[in-house]
């Protein structure tokens, strides 16, 4: 999640006289630059990351500088990204429902402080009292009181529940802090705006957002929902890992069951009418108005305070935090907007300084955020004049750290591990009071698990120690072996069940640590 923004001299000492006495020319001197630099950096980026593809568009004072692809879309196609490959930018989906909220703020139907139970009566957390308060601003802002990702096994990877049954499912997610307490990022939150705009329009979300939004920006590439693309479109991104030193093939349907949290593909070419509709304050490149200023301040102020890291101030960065469907900061001492979107495989960042009417989008079809931050922040650079770094370097060396990191991985070994129950004992359908059945059944020498609404999450058991075992999904792209205990009575019979994430990179939305599984 995550970035920046400064105002610079408009006319410096050594080119006063080109840029002050021609604007013209000198702008265009300044977006030449510009261009060029942000073109460099995302060539660089392939090779520096292993990445096979990228897609950048960028714009400024009104005009769209670049909108290029940059290596392939597809490893096993070896086809090229262009400006209308599509990518899954997931959680940048999030800033499209609070605009499409906010078009419905303006037209009258509702108020950002509704309560969520005013448009959905039988929506319910498993407090009573936030269940009472929670408002649509509370939705848009993750402070409703759930934990990082709490919930996400509902949507993730792809379930066969529908929205009101992962909306139902809230009621018994446990709550991990205070209301309105502090930040928690929370996809399931997002999902349950959609459900309010579709009840509040009478439409499918996906509907209202690609009429209200795509259509009016002329957004004609863009859908919500990967089953939404026309099959006779072939210029779509599939996304990779990086595992042992090699790119992994792994395509996904850009997380089709996150709707309003994280479900749009979108192209450079598309996404560079919205950078552009952003910067002239919700009015589209066509000239017509999509929200006003006052529902862009709504968005784009602090909401949900972050804390600052130590030497932020070094980057001219007192203060942070989340406003509506966006992060925002100060930066070199303008307002810096952004907001990034990930699927395994696939990434995309945004970052919007209004006060120097620029914007950018970098997409990506491998998982190596470090190069979209190197891209965005070497075009910042250009743009708010600020200490010049090697971003690529930087970030590469953190980025191949990383990978080490994670091929070095192993499970620490227990030096005495206790034996297990016969597999028998553990076999059997345990069920999670928001997540639903999971059943673990003796086949052969081996205990298997498979969560029944999830096609991905099926796996093996590998003892571990007592009653502790270790699941080896068999997707091991997925990266997500977790830990399982069981917990047994004192006449040895499994009575319930706890997972965890054996790993520290695992991605939070698998937050088996949220699961209560009782057996049946």
């Amino acid at each position: 999640m995550k970035t920046l923004s400064k105002s610079l001299y408009a006319c410096v000492v050594a080119s006063v006289l080109l840029a002050c006495s021609d604007n013209a020319t000198g702008q265009l001197s300044k977006d030449a630059s510009l261009e060029d630099k942000i073109r460099q950096t995302a060539e660089q980026s392939l090779d520096a990351f292993n990445i096979p593809g990228l897609a950048v568009v960028a714009v400024k004072d009104g005009e769209v500088i670049l909108a290029e692809g940059f290596g392939v879309r597809d490893i096993e196609s070896q086809q090229p990204v262009t400006p209308t490959t599509l990518f899954g930018i997931a959680s940048h989906t999030k800033a499209f429902t609070a605009a499409a909220m906010a078009t419905l703020v303006e037209q009258g139907k509702v108020e950002w402080d509704d309560k969520v139970v005013e448009h959905l009566p039988g929506f319910k957390l498993a407090d009573p009292y936030i269940t009472r308060e929670l408002t649509l601003r509370d939705l848009l802002s993750h402070r409703s009181g759930l934990g990082l990702g709490a919930g996400d096994l509902m949507i993730w990877p792809n379930t066969d529940k529908t929205t009101d049954e992962v909306i139902a499912g809230l009621a018994n997610v446990p709550i991990e802090h205070g209301f309105r307490e502090r930040f928690d990022y929370n996809n399931l939150m997002f999902v349950t705006a959609g459900e309010v705009i579709s009840r509040v329009t009478n439409m499918p979300y996906h509907q209202y957002v690609e009429q209200t939004l795509f259509e009016s920006m002329q957004m004609d590439e863009s859908t919500v929902g990967f089953s939404r693309i026309d099959e006779s479109n072939d210029d779509v991104a599939v996304g990779n890992i990086e595992t042992g030193g090699e790119l992994h093939r792994f395509p996904l349907d850009f997380l089709e069951d996150f709707s309003a949290a994280g479900a749009t593909a979108a192209s450079a070419d598309d996404m560079s009418r919205w950078l552009l509709t952003l910067l002239n304050e919700g009015e589209t490149p066509t000239g017509e108005r999509l929200f006003g200023e006052e529902s862009l301040h709504e968005m784009w102020q602090l909401t949900t305070p972050l804390p600052v890291a130590a030497g932020a101030a070094e980057q001219g960065t007192y203060f942070r935090g989340y406003g509506l469907g966006w992060f925002v900061k100060d930066y070199y001492g303008v307002k810096h907007v952004s907001h990034s979107g990930g699927i395994l495989g696939m990434l995309s960042f945004t970052t919007v300084i209004p006060e120097k009417e620029f914007a950018i989008t970098v997409m990506s079809n491998q998982q190596a955020f470090g190069a979209l931050t190197a891209i965005v922040q070497e075009s910042l650079e250009e743009v708010l004049n600020v200490p010049d770094q090697d971003w690529v370097a930087k970030e590469s060396k953190k980025y191949h750290e990383f990978i080490q990191k994670k091929a070095d991985f192993k499970v620490e070994a227990v030096d005495d591990p206790q034996p297990a129950l016969a597999l028998s004992a553990y076999s059997g359908t345990y069920k999670d009071a928001w997540y639903g059945d999971v059943v673990i059944s003796e086949q052969g020498e081996a205990l298997r698990i498979d969560f029944i609404h999830t096609d991905m999450l099926k796996g093996s058991l590998e003892h571990y120690s007592g009653n502790t075992f270790i699941v080896r999904w068999d997707e091991p792209l997925l990266e997500a072996d977790a830990f399982i205990e069981f917990d047994v009575s004192q006449e040895k019979q499994v009575e319930a069940a706890t997972m965890d994430a054996v790993a520290d990179f695992t991605d939070f939305s698998f937050d088996f640590h949220n699961l209560k599984l009782e057996k049946q």
